[in-house]
């Protein structure tokens, strides 16, 4: 009798695969309709990267990617302000070649690009119809809105991966915390009943190509490449 693969079983969640909630407890956004806030607390998340700042506003409070610098009753001036580290201003208003973090791909979703520690990107070039080109950390180009806002600044935390984790068991612990699988092994290397790459005595390499409309069981590999080889 067979049984759910790896993927199936994690993408239906049990007491094996599940993420602890409060690591992501903390959301982070920005505020709409003010003006400005103080920093009231610099806090740790298990479920980000980065440290977090807690924001105090006139109507409540947010919490933000810490910037490298941040400091605990810092003022914070949103969207009309200076180009100052922890500021957040729409991207049309900041110069060009200022590092900025924490960007809104739509204006108003609250920030969804750069947000991993050390992590920034770069206010490249100002275009016609509004629109601001950004360069990213790969050194690509992205157009966006000029209304879209970021944090100005880079995000804390740089250096986090040269500290190696030394044992396993704190990479586990790492891991698990954020609901991520671990450790990651070979599909080729399981038993048949466990993934379509299982078995295979010696090793042999089947096709990772996977059909378009594939059952989640086998919904595996390469999932409808556009081409398959080396690239020439």
């Amino acid at each position: 009798m067979g049984k759910r693969i790896i993927s199936q079983a994690r993408g239906k969640g049990s007491m094996t695969y599940r993420v602890r909630r409060a690591a992501y407890s903390h959301k982070v956004s920005y505020p709409i309709g003010e003006k400005k806030g103080i920093i009231l607390d610099i806090v740790k998340s298990a479920g980000h990267s980065a440290p977090l700042i807690k924001v105090k506003t006139g109507s409540g409070i947010f919490f933000n990617v810490a910037f490298d610098g941040a400091v605990q009753g810092q003022e914070v001036i949103i969207e009309d302000g200076e180009a100052r580290e922890g500021n957040i201003l729409r991207i049309k208003d900041i110069p060009v070649g200022t590092k900025i973090f924490n960007i809104e791909r739509n204006p108003g979703d609250g920030g969804k690009m750069i947000r991993s520690s050390g992590s920034s990107a770069t206010i490249n070039k100002i275009y016609e119809f509004n629109k601001v080109g950004i360069l990213m950390p790969h050194r690509k180009e992205v157009k966006l809105d000029g209304n879209c806002r970021a944090t100005i600044g880079i995000i804390a935390g740089d250096g986090r991966k040269q500290k190696p984790f030394l044992k396993a068991g704190r990479r586990y612990h790492k891991m698990k915390a954020r609901g991520k699988l671990y450790p990651r092994i070979s599909a080729v290397s399981v038993n048949a009943i466990d993934h379509p790459f299982g078995s295979g005595r010696g090793k042999r390499i089947k096709s990772k190509t996977a059909k378009r409309n594939a059952p989640p069981g086998r919904r595996v590999g390469h999932l409808r490449p556009r081409k398959t080889g080396k690239k020439r």
